[in-house]
């Protein structure tokens, strides 16, 4: 992968991770919101417990994605970015437009989603 292409992809990495960070600021600052609210009755307490579930899973998945973009920013310095994790072929480049810290190709993606399954 060319220089440029290496740099064009930290910087989306980088983008994504302040928007990550700020999101779960906002996201923790929600739930201590939620925390604080007087709960009238159990309509009321139920509703506010569901969003306060949202909220963590919202957090744990965009923290889980922030442990997968400083995963990728560490193989751009260390000359593996790009490479698929499994079958250690070139990922396309329009897949990593669309998910810049994919650690597969989409072959080996799909294998791994039916193994899952």
């Amino acid at each position: 992968m060319r220089d440029s292409d290496l740099k064009f992809f930290e910087s989306m990495l980088l983008e994504r991770k302040v928007q990550i960070k700020k999101n779960i600021a906002d996201a923790a600052r929600e739930i201590e919101s939620l925390k604080d609210n007087e709960v009238g009755d159990e309509a009321d307490h139920a509703s506010v417990s569901t969003d306060r579930m949202i909220e963590q899973a919202i957090s744990a998945q965009q923290s889980r994605e922030l442990g997968e973009i400083d995963f990728s920013l560490n193989k751009i310095k260390s000359g593996g970015y790009g490479v698929c994790d499994m079958c250690e072929e070139d990922i396309s480049f329009q897949r990593l437009k669309v998910k810049p810290y994919a650690k597969y190709c989409i072959v080996c993606r799909e294998i791994i989603e039916k193994q899952n399954k």
